[in-house]
């Protein structure tokens, strides 16, 4: 019985060590085919019509967390640089009671953007669906992502096999603590099931009528045209 429980434990050891192998090396890859498109600067960014924004998580009393907070704000210094014309939030409103989007627009409203300037993505629910629908739904084609670098490596990459060139601007504004923690420790599992989607499943997400941003901004007076979910 020893020896039976003995092997058990020395070929879990084994799967585990060769996972671990597997995923860092995916992701050491796939950092190498990102990192030139990264900028830590918002004025050293190349100018694009649209910044897609990710949500992030809110707390319970419906406020950004502070990765999202962050996003948000980076995003505002691209519109206010002139870098990008027009904002993408994109984040999860399954219930409706957590709308990350519309916490994403009042405070960057707060921040002084125009609200007409600001297009709400309500089925944002993975860096995935995000991506797919920025391409598929508002007809981006070219983009800034704004996030934090423990994540810009798989935004940039899920853009690029989803069919948009983009660039990217950290949003590393301050030290995360708990939260950094939390996102840093699901991101390699993250990396592996964003490359598992876009080669293998390709799963569909929400999908709906296309809102071109251009169209959806310029014709019919912002967020009252986008998508309710």
């Amino acid at each position: 019985m020893r020896r039976a429980l003995k092997r058990v434990f020395l070929a879990a050891a084994w799967a585990g060590a060769v996972g671990v192998v597997l995923l860092g090396g995916l992701r050491l890859w796939i950092e190498q085919q990102v990192r030139d498109r990264i900028y830590a600067r918002v004025e050293d960014v190349p100018p694009r019509f649209v910044a897609i924004v990710f949500g992030a998580g809110l707390w319970p009393d419906g406020s950004p967390t502070p990765i999202l907070a962050d996003r948000v704000a980076t995003a505002v210094d691209l519109y206010e640089a002139g870098v990008v014309r027009k904002l993408l939030f994109s984040g999860d409103n399954r219930v409706a009671t957590y709308n990350e989007p519309q916490r994403m627009l009042e405070y960057a409203v707060r921040l002084g953007v125009p609200e007409e300037d600001i297009v709400l993505d309500y089925a944002g629910r993975r860096t995935y669906d995000t991506c797919y629908r920025a391409r598929a739904i508002f007809g981006v084609e070219q983009a800034v992502v704004v996030t934090q670098r423990f994540h810009v490596s798989r935004a940039l990459y899920l853009c690029e096999r989803l069919g948009i060139d983009a660039v990217a601007v950290l949003a590393d504004r301050r030290v995360y603590s708990r939260e950094r923690i939390v996102w840093e420790g699901r991101e390699m599992l993250a990396l592996a099931l964003a490359w598992w989607d876009v080669n293998v499943r390709r799963p569909l997400p929400v999908l709906g009528e296309p809102l071109p941003i251009e169209m959806a901004v310029g014709e019919t007076g912002g967020c009252q045209a986008q998508e309710s979910w």
